[in-house]
């Protein structure tokens, strides 16, 4: 796993402040990451966190699904950009809840390797004055949810290598997302 942050990528919500993104290289074309990640349901299985992942309403920006996280929580997706064969943005939250932004963005590389990249831009926070939050979300946010993506995209590798669903908690416990 190589983590590439310096590469650039455009910030698709500059309101909020201090995303995590962490971005992975793999041996798969793009293509392959798009079917993948495009596919109703996908994190069912590649996604070590997540118990099940229903489908309200897909493909497209008015995609809906849920995350049924293996902690009992569950967070809805609405997607409000879909970028055929790029990626997609989403807002994810408690039914209710503030939304964090998520955005995925995937790239060729080559004709047989690809770029795929997650980012958060969590709502935790975000109400706080910038001279108070960046403590807490240099020393607990920050490093969580870089803890949490790693695990989805070595998950996402698994998956696409492998052809078999990742296994709960394969790459460690999360105290945020497991059981």
């Amino acid at each position: 796993m190589k983590d590439h942050e310096s590469q650039h990528w455009d910030d698709p919500l500059p309101g909020f402040r201090w995303p995590t993104a962490v971005t992975h290289r793999m041996a798969t074309p793009s293509e392959r990451v798009w079917e993948v990640i495009s596919t109703p349901g996908n994190l069912e299985q590649f996604h070590p966190f997540c118990s099940k992942n229903p489908v309200n309403n897909w493909p497209g920006e008015d995609s809906r699904d849920e995350v049924h996280y293996l902690n009992g929580w569950i967070l809805e997706r609405r997607f409000c950009n879909w970028i055929e064969g790029a990626g997609y943005d989403l807002q994810i939250a408690e039914n209710g809840g503030k939304s964090s932004f998520v955005s995925w963005r995937v790239a060729p590389e080559t004709s047989d390797s690809s770029i795929l990249r997650i980012a958060i831009y969590p709502y935790v926070l975000q109400d706080i004055p910038s001279v108070v939050r960046w403590i807490p979300h240099l020393l607990r946010v920050h490093p969580m949810l870089k803890k949490y993506l790693v695990s989805v995209l070595r998950g996402f590798e698994w998956f696409v290598i492998r052809g078999e669903k990742v296994p709960r908690n394969q790459f460690g416990r999360h105290p945020w997302f497991s059981e």
